[in-house]
């Protein structure tokens, strides 16, 4: 078995990557890998994703210092997401300056609760007003 051929990408030539907690579980974040990404994740042992927005290579923690130390590598069953079992360095994954990206909470009726708190403001992660996604 080979890794990037059992991967099934997408028309554009890439992979949904979930990053999870190695310790804890917690879902931190999702973002795109194209074929390069994955191959430099797994030879630099720390989380690289493709940009769409930018059409470039993303090394997580490149302005932030929030890097994301790759410990394990998963694909599904269907070969069509990545999961990377991840230290979070610094503690924040999201551009918000949360811990999480997957922090809002929808009830029953669709309202969505806000229970993530910002750790750092973003402008001090990114030096600019909006944040980056980085």
């Amino acid at each position: 078995m080979n890794l990037s051929e059992d991967i099934k990408w997408n028309e554009q030539g890439l992979v949904p990557a979930i990053a999870q907690d190695w310790q804890t579980g917690e879902v931190l974040m999702m973002a795109w890998m194209n074929a390069e990404a994955l191959t430099l994740t797994l030879k630099e042992r720390r989380a690289i994703y493709y940009s769409r927005s930018r059409a470039a290579l993303w090394r997580k923690g490149e302005e932030s210092g929030n890097v994301q130390q790759l410990k394990e590598l998963r694909i599904d069953c269907d070969g069509d997401t990545v999961l990377l079992k991840v230290e979070q360095l610094g503690g924040i994954a999201c551009h918000t300056g949360r811990r999480s990206c997957f922090y809002r909470v929808a009830n029953d009726e669709g309202e969505l609760t806000v229970t993530g708190e910002i750790l750092k403001d973003p402008a001090e992660l990114y030096g600019t007003a909006s944040g980056s996604k980085n």
